[in-house]
């Protein structure tokens, strides 16, 4: 060990200036002190030039009027949009009848006996629990609503993904052409689906069931392809050498082998399914996120709680049973007698509550949450939100963040020059990724200034790096204690869970509570949302760790803290950085759904022109959005996954 700190400082400057980062840093420095003095004698003031901007006001307003105009009467809207309209509308409500019919006894039955049959008895338990949650909190024939629609939405998306997705995994041509859509489908935040789908289809149930689908294919798609191409070579050689043509090949080997994949797909595509069902609630979907959206506008804590429960709750539960089926995959089939039982017995529990006439849950069961939680909320605005002695109270936790750190952020981005915005931005892809990388993020950046929204993009930015850095700080701490304890782990895995299953939408109901409505409560929901994940990545990659690394720091005599800033976080960097990339991505997702709660910028101007239809300002908006996710997740993004996805 001296030997080789006696011989550094000879070797260091070799070293560094091989070094691939420092080459980067001191191109960087050349480029910006050529390129600086010229972009600041050229444009001196920090705002986008209004030459370099693209009104798209005019253009998009005359095709939403004609939209408009001609959703009556042009065969494109009667005889295409119209016809799918209608099949989603019948789709949707002949579900719905058959779920009332089944009545609240049988669809319970089914349910558990599902669950029972995938995951064991526990579960079934924990099902049964959950739909008889709904009803006892008043919120069955909403839940039914919610479901009816999910099930279309889900088998849509799921048909929608696996075509797309044997495709994908099929041509590497068609590959390398879906994989732009599917990023820009999967950074384009939820709410920003809504405004054109509204104007095709119009306020309801169609446009609700659609955006869902555009929303939750994308990883049905990903998750085959990536199954398909998985598929191990020496099986498919067998099949070839035994004759099989090209369908025969898919049909025996190559979907068969991808099973764990399709039933992953499954999974999230039913989670995003059920966020985003809970969010079009703002189009008229109906259903427990219409009574949430009805009572945040109000702000009725209460009667939003007495919603958001089931929606956990569901969200848990199809999590778990899509889950474990998923865990089940590599199993032999079990026999069709046990299933066959259980469909008798649903069916059996089914007739027996209409024979019994007790279809619909009674009122008498039923249990109002709302006042007391709003009693309850009222005890903490009058003895937390203000006025707690050393601490102060949320409202003031609230202003001190907006006046420290989100008010500064801002200041700060906007009073940048916005060629120093780009270079910036340009050097960070690099440093991470590749040349490439660094344009692709500067063109999107560009792209915003070119939109005519650059203040508004980088107030929703401050947002997202404030939010970010608190997701971060939480995050990494957290991640770092359930990795070195194993009791920690297990007692934050139920609450990482719940917390990770949880509709974005729902995140809003406990932040407006304790904080009112602003900037800040929209960056404490995308705090809570994003944690979860960048707990999980953190925990996950430093328990990835060589034990060998970590035996030979302690036969060194390293201390744990030694271990972890010297062993530990240096090789769980790409982790590390995977963390930091998806708690970018989950917090912009929030921010822009904090427009509902007064955080204003690119939120607000989507929530404006949904509200208002006006397509130029929300779709210009959203596209914004969509540029901004694209650069953050380019200057995020590790240079290593980057290469996996073939970016």
């Amino acid at each position: 060990m001296a030997t080789v700190t006696a011989s550094a400082p000879r070797a260091l400057p070799g070293g560094l200036l091989k070094h691939r980062a420092v080459q980067k840093l001191l191109l960087l420095a050349l480029a910006a002190a050529i390129l600086v003095p010229l972009a600041n004698a050229q444009w001196a003031s920090g705002s986008w030039p209004a030459s370099l901007t693209v009104d798209l006001t005019k253009p998009l307003t005359s095709a939403s009027n004609w939209i408009i105009d001609n959703r009556d009467s042009n065969p494109l809207f009667l005889y295409f949009f119209g016809y799918i309209s209608n099949a989603v509308v019948i789709s949707v409500r002949a579900v719905y009848l058959v779920l009332l019919a089944a009545g609240w006894a049988g669809v319970t039955a089914i349910g558990a006996l599902v669950a029972w049959r995938v995951a064991g008895i526990r579960l079934a338990l924990g099902t049964a629990a959950a739909f008889l949650a709904c009803g006892l909190l008043g919120m069955w024939v909403p839940t039914m609503q919610t479901l009816a629609l999910m099930v279309v939405a889900v088998l849509v998306s799921v048909v929608v993904g696996v075509v797309l997705g044997l495709a994908a995994g099929l041509s590497d041509r068609l590959d390398r052409g879906l994989r732009p859509v599917l990023d820009t489908m999967q950074v384009l935040p939820a709410y920003a689906y809504l405004l054109p789908v509204v104007l095709v289809f119009g306020m309801g149930v169609p446009a609700a069931v659609l955006a869902t689908v555009v929303y939750a294919a994308p990883p049905m798609a990903r998750l085959t392809a990536l199954g398909l191409q998985g598929a191990d070579k020496e099986v498919l050689e067998a099949v070839d050498s035994l004759g099989a043509t090209a369908p025969q090949r898919l049909l025996t080997a190559r979907i068969p082998l991808a099973r764990k994949e399709l039933l992953l797909g499954l999974n999230q595509t039913i989670m995003m399914a059920l966020s985003m069902a809970v969010i079009a609630s703002v189009i008229g979907a109906g259903g427990l996120g219409d009574r949430v959206y009805q009572a945040l506008a109000s702000v009725d804590v209460g009667a939003a709680l007495a919603a958001g429960i089931p929606i956990v709750l569901l969200a848990v539960v199809l999590d778990r049973v899509t889950g474990a089926a998923g865990e089940q995959a590599g199993e032999e089939p079990g026999s069709l007698r046990p299933w066959l039982y259980a469909a008798a017995a649903a069916v059996a529990v089914a007739l027996a509550g209409r024979l019994a006439g007790r279809l619909d849950w009674p009122d008498s069961w039923t249990f109002n949450i709302a006042e007391p939680v709003n009693r309850a909320v009222d005890w903490m605005t009058a003895h937390l939100y203000s006025g707690v002695p050393v601490v102060g109270g949320t409202a003031d936790w609230a202003g001190h963040f907006t006046t420290w750190v989100l008010n500064p952020v801002r200041s700060g981005l906007q009073s940048l020059p916005w060629w120093s915005v780009l270079l910036v931005v340009a050097a960070l892809a690099w440093l991470i990724g590749t040349w490439r990388t660094a344009l692709t993020a500067v063109l999107a950046m560009a792209a915003i200034g070119v939109l005519g929204v650059w203040q508004p993009s980088l107030d929703t930015l401050s947002q997202v790096l404030a939010a970010v850095a608190v997701t971060l700080v939480l995050g990494f701490a957290i991640g770092i204690a359930a990795a070195r304890s194993d009791r920690f782990e297990r007692a934050l895995r139920p609450v990482l869970d719940v917390f990770q299953t949880m509709p974005q939408f729902v995140y809003l109901i406990p932040v407006v509570a304790l904080f009112g409505v602003g900037r800040a409560p929209a960056a404490a929901a995308a705090v809570v949302y994003a944690l979860p994940a960048v707990v999980r990545i953190t925990t996950q990659g430093l328990r990835q760790v060589d034990p060998a690394a970590l035996e030979s720091a302690r036969s060194l005599g390293a201390t744990p803290a030694q271990q972890l800033r010297q062993v530990q976080l240096p090789l769980a960097r790409p982790a590390l950085l995977l963390a930091v990339n998806q708690g970018v991505v989950l917090v912009l997702a929030v921010v822009v759904i904090g427009g509902l709660v007064g955080g204003g910028a690119l939120g607000y101007d989507t929530v404006f022109g949904l509200a208002q239809g006006d397509l130029a300002t929300g779709l210009v908006a959203g596209a914004a959005i969509v540029c901004l996710g694209l650069m953050l997740d380019r200057v995020t993004q590790p240079t290593e996954r980057r290469a996996k996805k073939g970016a």
